[in-house]
This record gives C-alpha cells, sequence and structure tokens, in this order.
C-alpha cells in the first residue's frame, strides 16, 4: 500500500545554521519538514518557524512543528495529538506499537545507522530496525544517519521513506536528482 504522508523528511535544528535554508531547497516538492529548534529562543524560534512556513508553502512541503507551541501554518504535530499530520519517534517496538496508539500518521524508526546529531548513541541497525517497523499500519520512516544511498539498503525492510539533517544539508548529485525528478522517489 502506497504512503498517504510523504516519504522523504528533513529534521531540523541549531546545527544546521544557514545550511537550513539550501536543505529545504534540496528536499523534493511533497517532502516533509519537522521543524524542531528546541533550543533556540521563543521568539527567534517563532520567527525562524515562520520563514520556513514561507518557504515550505513555496515548495510544496508538509511542515509538522515539534514542540509544545501551536503555531499558524503547521500541517502538523510532532511527539504529540494534534490536527494535521501526526509524527512520532520510536527507537523500539513498544514505542513504535505506543505511537501508533496514540494517533501517529507517521512513526519514524532510529537510530537505524551512525549520526553526527546523537553521536555515541547505540544504533538499531537493519534488524532491529525492521522489527521496529514491521507491520505497522502507518507510514514508517527510517531515520538516523541515513541518505539516499542507505535508503536503498533499507527500502525493502518495511519502510516506506526516510528522513534526515545532514543528507539534505548540502548539494550532492543524488538529492539534486530528486529534486529535479530525474531520480524517482519510491515509496
Amino acid at each position: 500500500m502506497p504512503a498517504r504522508h510523504p516519504v522523504r523528511w528533513l529534521m531540523t535544528d541549531e546545527r544546521q545554521g544557514e545550511r537550513l535554508w539550501p536543505a529545504l531547497e534540496q528536499l523534493p516538492r511533497g517532502a516533509g519538514v519537522i521543524f524542531r529548534h528546541y533550543r533556540t529562543a521563543l521568539a527567534e524560534r517563532r520567527a525562524l518557524f515562520a520563514r520556513v512556513r514561507r518557504v515550505a508553502r513555496r515548495r510544496g512541503l508538509v511542515l509538522v512543528l515539534a514542540g509544545g507551541e501551536s503555531w499558524r501554518g503547521a500541517a502538523g504535530r510532532h511527539a504529540r495529538r494534534g490536527r494535521g499530520v501526526v509524527t512520532w519517534p520510536a527507537h523500539d517496538r513498544r514505542e513504535a506499537l505506543a505511537a501508533v496508539r496514540a494517533g501517529a500518521d507517521v512513526v519514524l524508526v532510529s537510530p537505524v545507522f551512525a549520526t553526527r546529531s546523537h553521536p555515541g548513541v547505540r544504533t538499531l541497525g537493519l534488524w532491529r530496525a525492521a522489527a521496529v517497523a514491521r507491520g505497522l499500519s502507518v507510514t514508517v520512516i527510517a531515520l538516523g544517519g541515513m541518505d539516499e544511498r542507505r535508503w536503498r539498503r533499507v527500502a525493502a525492510l518495511g519502510f516506506d521513506g526516510y528522513a534526515a539533517i545532514d543528507a539534505w544539508s548540502g548539494p550532492s548529485p543524488l538529492t539534486s536528482r530528486i529534486r529535479s525528478g530525474t531520480t524517482k522517489v519510491v515509496g
């Protein structure tokens, strides 16, 4: 069954700095953005969200808001119940099932591989990640050290797509081909 929700996602965070803007431009039309920036001061975070919202609207991206705020223009919520697309993190099978029970539309299974954003965190690896994802009735996204090359390794393991920070933060021939439409995004 094809996924009803985006199958490519950008997770934002403060580490990106100005690389956030090219990352948003790298995403294929219809992709999702989970706006985090948890450590940014509230007024600055709100202004940054408004700027990301304008880019998302122009590019046809689905913008999901993480954190406790409810701001205009968010198409959904991350890790909380709400209206619109509800995304939820899961680090094991118990959390994945709890996410589905909580009303998640999209479950992000992580970390599949080592990642710069969470150095030293124990990864799931391919087979444990696949066990977490197996048979879920929602869109399932691989997160953690993901890019298009690694996506090809996990695509057949029950995942509908992937989310990343660094994979979208710089130009690469593959992400450029995805954005231009010369490479088909499966899922």
